[in-house]
């Protein structure tokens, strides 16, 4: 999987490669117990400081996308079973995504096609 950091974005780094290993999990690209590349490795490939890398990691783990042993290094979980859907952070990240559309005069249906856009592209 390929990781590309947008350097003009608002979205930290950290939160950029986080965001990228989630879709990458959701759409098939990483494999369930997929080893990913070391902190350091991906570092290097990307062009960054290595703790923003670890930093990454340390909050996919928080959230159970991937845990860690000292031997294997970082993978994805082998299950997500018993997860809840959104955390918090990304709740109030669709709140934000409703309210502009709603202001950009989007109507509920159409908001709903595009979500099942997006859910279908995903899968």
């Amino acid at each position: 999987m390929i990781i590309a950091i947008s350097d003009n974005s608002d979205i930290p780094i950290y939160q950029q490669i986080r965001n990228q290993i989630v879709m990458g999990i959701s759409d098939g690209r990483l494999a369930m117990g997929e080893q990913l590349p070391t902190v350091r490795g991906l570092a290097e490939e990307i062009g960054i400081n290595s703790m923003t890398v670890n930093k990454a990691y340390q909050l996919l783990k928080q959230e159970g996308y991937i845990y860690t042993d000292r031997r294997n290094g970082a993978r994805v979980r082998e299950s997500f079973d018993g997860r809840p859907g959104l955390s918090k952070e990304s709740e109030e990240t669709l709140g934000r995504i409703i309210s502009e559309a709603r202001i950009g005069g989007m109507t509920k249906e159409d908001f709903y096609q595009l979500c099942e856009k997006y859910f279908k592209e995903r899968k």
